[in-house]
């Protein structure tokens, strides 16, 4: 069940409808079947996995906070941590560790005949891994109390608006709502509403109908020969899929978080206009947030951060990039994708002194807004020469893209190229006018209406009005365009 369906349309009305009128001491245990319910619409024969998890994590952390020595801490904080890595690795990276393997020793000379194993995904294993893995290490750390009550801490790792892709939530964020009686407030009804919609226009209005143009460049790089694959269509292709993923994956959250917030619930933020970043650094303060933080805490300053010499403190980064790479998937494209931004920001750091000292001597401001603009741009460029990487099938697939970038002009026609693609000049219209209503839409996501009503004397009942009719709109435009099928999101392979 996709949030871009028509069954959850009955779905999020009635859950919300139940916790509503059911009284607060029983609420969880509607929420944790409804969560389960959504999962199990997924992959019904894998239940048993989240199931599993979040026994162990559960068991584990009672144990941590009961244990009289340091050891035992240890060593239950060790068994939560192989269980919930362990399904992670053998479910997501089994495969591709065995195939590169043997790929290894047949290349040397041995003959190793191909090892892998029927294996399915689980959908948003990444993610309620990473949450049971915070609570465990939290509770080992003595920042937060074990939770007792195993039905709200199974609710916390299956929440189901954040369960398949994000945001990755803390538990001391989350746990603590589940508990109290959240207030059901016109204002958290309309944030959330007008934050679902939001959502589903960046995923229905602009992220699906960009994509079959990305699609018609990326998995046909070897269409040399045609109009379909030159430098301009797979430069074109390439600031698509920046628009594409971008749209696909804040677009969930959007909708997580404005389901969560109709019912008083706040999830944390998860993208703060990432494409408006100055360098790569900045970037990833705005991008995936959830995910970002999440490495911070339990990767970055455990091993040193920046508070070390500069030779540990470059291999933070790069370690922290790389183990992001691998995070987001089995493919040798994930993974240098994530080296790409660890080198980033190494190289960015190693030349800021450098640069300063260049435009200092041009005299050139590096506040003015011409150098902030260009600032913008730049990292722009960075990112998506990175997301050629992420999106390419095969790492193949990227260099031939990446070398028509400079080879691929011979010749070169816009009308041809465009006719390629099937992309007429009011689809190109459409997509410019489309983004723009998305830049706008992110900036009102951000306003609260309490100061819309405060600023501009908007009343309540007003203000609910303008938002029930974007739900409305969004509704009707997804029957229309669902009625065929509805896409998965690209984060949920993740």
């Amino acid at each position: 069940m996709v949030f871009n369906s028509l069954t959850f349309l009955w779905f999020f009305p009635l859950v919300f409808l139940l916790y509503k009128i059911i009284p607060l001491k029983f609420r969880w245990i509607m929420l944790l079947i409804f969560s389960y319910i959504f999962y199990l619409s997924w992959q019904a024969d894998l239940i048993y996995l989240i199931m599993f998890t979040t026994v162990v994590s559960y068991i584990c952390a009672r144990k941590i906070e009961t244990a009289f020595t340091k050891r035992q801490k240890k060593f239950y904080l060790l068994i939560a941590l192989i269980a919930s890595l362990g399904v992670l690795f053998f479910f997501k990276y089994f495969n591709f560790i065995s195939e590169n393997v043997t790929g290894l020793l047949n290349a040397i000379g041995l003959g190793v005949g191909d090892f892998t194993l029927n294996l399915i995904l689980p959908v948003g294993i990444s993610f309620y891994t990473f949450q049971t893995l915070s609570y465990v290490i939290d509770v080992y750390r003595g920042e937060i109390k074990a939770e007792k009550h195993f039905g709200y801490y199974a609710l916390y790792v299956s929440f189901f608006p954040q369960l398949v892709a994000g945001p990755i939530e803390r538990p001391e964020n989350l746990l603590p709502q589940f508990k109290t009686k959240n207030p059901f407030t016109a204002y958290d009804a309309a944030a959330g509403l007008k934050m679902m919609a939001v959502g589903f226009f960046k995923k229905i209005a602009v992220a699906d109908q960009i994509s079959k143009y990305v699609d018609a460049v990326y998995n046909n790089p070897d269409t040399i020969n045609g109009n379909l694959v030159n430098g301009f269509t797979v430069a074109l292709a390439t600031v698509l899929f920046a628009v594409q993923i971008y749209c696909d994956f804040s677009g969930y959250t959007d909708i997580a978080i404005g389901c969560a917030r109709v019912m008083g619930i706040k999830l944390m933020q998860n993208f703060n206009n990432p494409y408006t970043a100055t360098n790569i650094k900045d970037f990833w303060r705005r991008w995936h947030i959830s995910l970002t933080s999440w490495f911070t805490d339990y990767v970055y300053i455990p091993l040193g951060g920046s508070r070390c010499s500069k030779a540990k403190y470059y291999r933070n980064i790069f370690v922290v990039f790389l183990i992001s790479g691998i995070w987001h998937g089995a493919a040798w494209t994930y993974i240098l994708w994530g080296v790409i931004h660890g080198i980033y920001q190494i190289v960015g750091n190693l030349t800021k002194d450098y640069r300063s000292r260049f435009w200092q001597k041009m005299k050139v401001n590096e506040n003015g807004i011409v150098m902030q603009w260009a600032r913008r741009v730049g990292t722009f460029v960075l990112v998506c020469i990175a997301w050629m990487m992420f999106r390419a099938n095969s790492l193949t697939d990227f260099w031939t893209l990446f070398k028509m970038l400079f080879t691929g002009w011979s010749g070169f026609s816009l009308t041809a190229s465009l006719a390629a693609l099937e992309l007429p000049l009011m689809t190109i219209v459409t997509i410019i006018f489309s983004v723009y209503i998305l830049n706008q839409l992110d900036k009102q996501i951000t306003m609260k209406l309490e100061d819309l009503h405060k600023d501009r004397g908007i009343t309540l009942e007003r203000a609910g009005a303008y938002v029930y009719l974007c739900w409305a709109i969004a509704a009707a435009w997804l029957i229309l365009l669902a009625s065929n099928a509805a896409s998965s999101f690209i984060y949920f392979q993740f």
